[in-house]
């Protein structure tokens, strides 16, 4: 989906500004300048000759953000041909990059705009023991490269059923939980070493080796380890190799991480908890419920939802927020799950995830409380520029 050009300055004027760092702004207005939010409030003045929008009886917020998705990489509607998701070639991949792989003509991006999900983070699959460089890009642009936001923005790892099922039906390492740690590890400590000579400069020339390259960024603490694990063991082994290795842990999924808040809490490691409307297909899910968003904030994690699309449909990021709420969240939190908390963990607070001046004017209006599951997107800009509602008849759904 290719965005429409906008006219520099725009104010949307008259709805109920949801600016989710801040209380909400009854009769609110957005100002928006080049791209960016220029001033929100209720008493803003708007300049004469500005566009305006009118979204009286409308709610105004940050566009959605989902920190864990295949869009582009695992095209809908493509099979084979459009599924890039995995190089399964080999166990340690550290240096395929999502950004490579991602078609921005997936019909996924066509849903997620129109259910108000503007920025997504693109990870490789869970195949792997280390799978790839994940991307953050924004859902509308002819080419990757506009769209693209960070790259790499976080390094995709899994623990548990899925490579221990993939390398085992092959009969080679790793086949067990202890060979997928002990394949992780090894890594690891390769990149650490190849660093290590780097900076010594005792060689006169250091062979470059891309996949020592890539995991150095996670060792030097530039990139996040985004850690695949559902199962409370699994999530203690990311806890032991985190400690071991000194990066920035994230969890991705973590189905039992409620077993371990009290841990994850303590030591400030995010989870991006989700999909939750999936059945319980294997063992790990065993404990999947809606009631754990709740339970993990509660215990003070800070907590994103996903929907780990195409798994869950991207468009529904926003229902199983509802559908958490429900089950114990607080809203507040809840729309921090969906908006501001990934941005941080994609370390892109500082431009999207809530309506503050100085920031992207990347941002919805809809009709209804954006978690009552009735609500709609009816306009979306990413930058300022139109991405969604300039023809309301032709809805994707």
């Amino acid at each position: 989906m290719e965005a429409t050009a906008g006219t520099g300055r725009l104010a949307i004027v008259g709805g109920r500004v949801i600016p989710v760092k801040g209380t909400p702004i009854e009769d609110g207005v957005v100002l928006i300048d080049q791209g960016r939010i220029e001033a929100v409030g209720r008493d803003v003045r708007v300049p004469d000759g500005v566009d305006r929008v009118d979204a009286a009886g409308k709610v105004v917020l940050p566009g959605l953000v989902d920190a864990h998705v295949h869009l582009g990489v695992h095209e809908e509607g493509e099979g084979w041909a459009g599924q890039d998701t995995n190089e399964l070639t080999d166990p340690v991949t550290p240096q395929v990059r999502a950004l490579d792989a991602i078609n921005p003509d997936d019909l996924g991006f066509v849903d997620a705009v129109a259910g108000g999900v503007l920025t997504v983070n693109v990870n490789p699959g869970s195949g792997n023991p280390i799978g790839g460089q994940t991307a953050a890009v924004r859902c509308a642009g002819r080419t990757v490269d506009e769209m693209l936001l960070r790259a790499p923005s976080g390094m995709k790892s899994a623990l548990g059923e899925n490579p221990k099922r993939v390398y085992g039906e092959r009969k080679q390492l790793p086949s067990t939980r202890l060979g997928t740690a002990a394949v992780i590890r090894d890594a690891l400590v390769k990149a650490a070493n190849y660093l290590a000579k780097l900076e010594r400069g005792d060689d006169e020339f250091v062979e470059r080796d891309l996949r020592w390259e890539a995991l150095g960024l996670v060792l030097r603490g530039e990139i996040p380890w985004r850690q695949h694990c559902h199962r409370a063991d699994d999530i203690a082994t990311a806890l032991r190799l985190a400690d071991e290795f000194g990066y920035r842990l994230v969890i991705d999924h973590g189905t039992e991480a409620v077993l371990l808040a009290d841990r994850l809490a303590e030591r400030g490691v995010p989870v991006l908890i989700g999909p939750l409307l999936t059945s319980r297909s294997k063992v790990e899910l065993r404990n999947r419920s809606l009631a754990n968003p709740g339970r993990l904030a509660a215990a003070g994690v800070e907590l994103a939802i996903i929907t780990d699309h195409p798994v869950i449909p991207v468009h529904l990021l926003a229902i199983q927020a509802g559908l958490a709420v429900r089950e114990g969240l607080d809203p507040a939190a809840a729309l921090r799950a969906i908006t501001l908390t990934p941005a941080r963990v994609l370390g892109l607070d500082d431009q999207l995830g809530s309506l503050e001046p100085g920031k992207h004017a990347t941002l919805c209006v809809g009709a209804g409380d954006p978690l009552d599951g009735r609500s709609r997107v009816e306009r979306a800009w990413i930058e300022g520029r139109q991405v969604f509602g300039a023809d309301p008849g032709n809805s994707p759904f």
